[in-house]
């Protein structure tokens, strides 16, 4: 479990550290300049990256399976 959550530093290194490498307007994407839509890319992917996160920890499971006992 501890590896899966290295995945959050993705995110993070793609805003912060990917932008400065794809600071461009053209080409558009969607109406929106290159590094806008690089940033609201990674936004989603972290979303996604972390409900991935979540699903796999156990100590969530443990939790669902309370709720659905209703324990």
């Amino acid at each position: 479990m501890a590896n899966i959550k290295w995945l959050a530093v993705l995110p993070f290194l793609g805003i912060l550290v990917g932008t400065a490498f794809v600071n461009k307007v053209e080409p558009l994407i969607f109406g929106m300049p290159f590094v806008l839509a690089w940033n609201v890319g990674w936004v989603v992917l972290g979303a996604l990256i972390m409900a991935l996160i979540y699903a796999s920890d156990p100590a969530n499971a443990k939790a669902a399976d309370r709720e659905e006992t209703g324990r």
